[in-house]
């Protein structure tokens, strides 16, 4: 079957959960029998790069203007025509934002799966306007999509509960690492191994940033840095203050921006996994914490906690004091045991061979019944 895709910034290592979601699920898709076209927004995706395949998945770079409030849907609407005129059997759809052009689909008779990845209009980052566009994108996709994923099972009740649809759970997934990793490749940052607290994250307001490094300010003489591996896509009063408080504050160190191996590294040599968000979807940066066997601590959100980690790895969303006492006390009692406990977990539900196969069986689903579910 062939399968437009549009939704995402673009891959391979493009910054963002969604793509790395794609990332995962794409070329897996393929190697089970599926034609895929991503249709990728081209400012992300460097001139070197913009190759017409990758693993098997085929790309169609288009023009896209790098605009906060621009072009997610400059993209959706030149991506929604794109796939009303091409041949395709089957449109997937992600995010709530995109979802909005989901009845254009329809109306060229276009098959659609939409994935929710998480109910945007939260996220503090986003004015009025866009927060009343986002909930209207999550009300009509998933009205008029044809079959609607959601990547957590709090995703799933909420659909259920609000729209009197019900969607088919199928998580984020995460590729365990398939050897031992060195610890060369964090010596550029000064950095020694199991001697760091690390966080993956973009600098918006709901990650928690600011959080994190005022906690870790309060904690006297704490024998440990603190690393932030992320960025921000538009910088912001938000990402700026980050920086700031950052270079001012001794012993954080930011990284920007990483993926593939540099990020695996980074991953495999910190002693500690923190994140402290206020708001997620189903968050990858812990289910790769959790793949490298780290110890992590999380807050206290419904999104976290669907992961089911042991209670003394959350703490009070919000509670700064909180956060350092627990940053100290996980830390210095971190697992001296090389095994991973949550392995199993893992490769049973966060497996991308099996959520190909549970989205191969939905396209199938929809495709082959005669309207919309």
């Amino acid at each position: 079957m062939k399968i437009a895709v549009f939704g995402l910034r673009g891959i391979p290592d493009v910054p963002g959960g969604v793509e790395t979601h794609c990332q995962g699920l794409y070329p897996t898709l393929v190697k089970l029998g599926c034609e895929v076209t991503i249709f990728t927004r081209s400012p992300y995706i460097a001139k070197e790069k913009r190759v017409t395949q990758w693993n098997g998945v085929r790309f169609i770079h288009l023009w896209t203007p790098k605009h906060k409030s621009m072009e997610a849907i400059t993209h959706s609407f030149m991506s929604t025509l794109m796939a009303c005129f091409g041949r395709y059997d089957l449109v997937h759809v992600h995010a709530i934002g995109p979802a909005l052009l989901i009845p254009i689909l329809k109306l060229f008779g276009r098959k659609v799966v939409l994935t929710h990845h998480g109910s945007d209009y939260e996220r503090s980052k986003w004015g009025w306007l866009a927060r009343t566009i986002l909930r209207a994108g999550a009300r009509v996709g998933v009205k008029n999509a044809d079959g609607v994923i959601a990547i957590s099972n709090g995703i799933k009740d909420m659909i259920s509960q609000k729209y009197s649809k019900e969607a088919y759970f199928i998580p984020n997934g995460v590729e365990l690492p398939s050897a031992t990793i060195g610890s060369e490749g964090v010596k550029r940052w000064g950095l020694l191994p199991k001697q760091y607290v690390l966080t993956v994250a973009r600098f918006v307001p709901e990650k928690g940033l600011l959080d994190l490094i005022r906690a870790y300010k309060r904690i006297e003489k704490p024998g440990f840095k603190l690393v932030i591996a992320g960025d921000a896509d538009h910088e912001t009063d938000y990402s700026n203050e980050v920086k700031r408080l950052a270079e001012e504050t001794e012993n954080v160190v930011l990284t920007g921006y990483l993926s593939g191996e540099t990020l695996a590294k980074l991953y495999a040599n910190a002693g500690l996994f923190a994140l402290c968000s206020y708001y997620e979807g189903l968050p990858i940066a812990l289910l790769e914490a959790l793949s490298h066997g780290l110890d992590v601590l999380v807050s206290d959100i419904p999104q976290h906690k669907e992961v089911h980690l042991d209670s003394l790895c959350y703490f009070e969303t919000g509670n700064v004091d909180e956060l350092s006492e627990k940053l100290v006390e996980s830390f210095s009692k971190k697992s001296k045991d090389e095994s991973n406990e949550y392995l199993s977990m893992l490769e049973t539900v966060y497996n991308w061979d099996r959520i190909a196969e549970k989205t191969k069986s939905v396209y199938e689903q929809v495709l082959n019944e005669p309207g919309i579910t």
